[in-house]
């Protein structure tokens, strides 16, 4: 006889993960197809393992979890597993990306979910360094502030210098540049504000 989709498994048999994959199926408008694609598992065994008519193995679980963006204990449970209240980063495992010339440095300090709407780094600019950019998204802003040394920057036909301690508030939706005019190594934070 088949089980429920909502049935709980016997004590010590694996869990059923049927109910949960059909519900975070739908609740991102996906259809069996469509998650037999994004997944690599035949749309039969998805059927299968949504009426409970079978159990995945872990390689179809974490296929499946990747899939749909949960974690494999959501999958495996139904439950979300809370997020830590606190989470550190170490100094090393803080991405950084590096102009073509290597004079300027960009560590990527915001987390990578709010990439394209909020982004923060710590800028590092060699003397002489030059980082140049298109323009983003129509009303996008930065907000630059300086922790050590000089940089010049331009958005537009307009250019500003700064000094330590002072911030810079421009568009970029126009090609816009960050520049180290100086003889020293210059640092800053740089804020990207995308538009929605």
């Amino acid at each position: 006889m088949a089980q429920s989709p909502l049935s709980k498994p016997p004590a010590g048999d694996p869990p059923y993960v049927g109910a949960t994959l059909q519900a975070l199926r739908q609740a991102q408008e996906l259809s069996l197809d469509d998650l037999s694609r994004k997944a690599g598992v035949s749309k039969s065994m998805l059927s299968q393992i949504e009426r409970n008519q079978a159990n995945p193995t872990v390689a179809v679980v974490w296929r499946l979890a990747n899939a749909l963006g949960v974690g494999v204990a959501e999958l495996l449970t139904g439950q979300r597993a809370a997020a830590p209240a606190l989470v550190t980063v170490p100094a090393h495992a803080t991405p950084s990306l590096k102009s073509p010339d290597g004079k300027c440095e960009l560590r990527i300090l915001g987390p990578i979910e709010l990439a394209g709407q909020f982004e923060w780094y710590e800028l590092t600019v060699q003397p002489g360094g030059r980082l140049e950019s298109e323009a983003h998204e129509p009303g996008s802003r930065e907000h630059l502030t300086v922790l050590g040394g000089t940089l010049e920057v331009r958005a537009g036909n307009d250019s500003s210098r700064l000094k330590h301690g002072e911030t810079a508030r421009y568009a970029v939706d126009m090609p816009h540049a960050i520049a180290n005019p100086g003889k020293t190594v210059a640092s800053a934070l740089l804020i990207v504000l995308h538009t929605a």
